[in-house]
């Protein structure tokens, strides 16, 4: 009761969602439209399988190739910035790029590691 009092107070447009409470971490790997175009995906796969269990599963694996496919595409096109951004440099900045690219494949792949 507490909670819907102080929600009530709060000026129209304040009310934050689960995503706007989180603290900022890394830059998702892909698009937030993207993302959620497969989780719809997959949600009417689930809420379908009673009825078709068959269709489910084929758009349930859809949904998963689609999503591998596009987290292959985004670790790709990110590799391709990294590279391009340290060869571009001269040698004077080039140790600061290069720290900083390592930085990024250190991120990336521990992200990795922890799916």
């Amino acid at each position: 009761m507490m909670y819907d009092q102080t929600r009530a107070q709060q000026p129209a447009g304040q009310i934050r969602g689960p995503a706007e409470r989180r603290t900022p971490g890394p830059e998702p790997l892909l698009p937030s439209a993207e993302r959620d175009k497969i989780v719809l995906r997959l949600r009417h796969a689930l809420n379908t399988f009673a009825d078709a269990p068959r269709e489910a599963l084929e758009e349930a694996e859809s949904a998963y190739d689609e999503a591998t496919t596009q987290l292959v595409n985004a670790l790709a096109q990110r590799r391709h910035l990294l590279r391009a951004a340290c060869e571009e440099q001269d040698s004077g900045t080039q140790s600061d790029e290069l720290r900083h690219a390592l930085r990024e494949y250190r991120e990336i792949t521990q992200r990795l590691l922890r799916i």
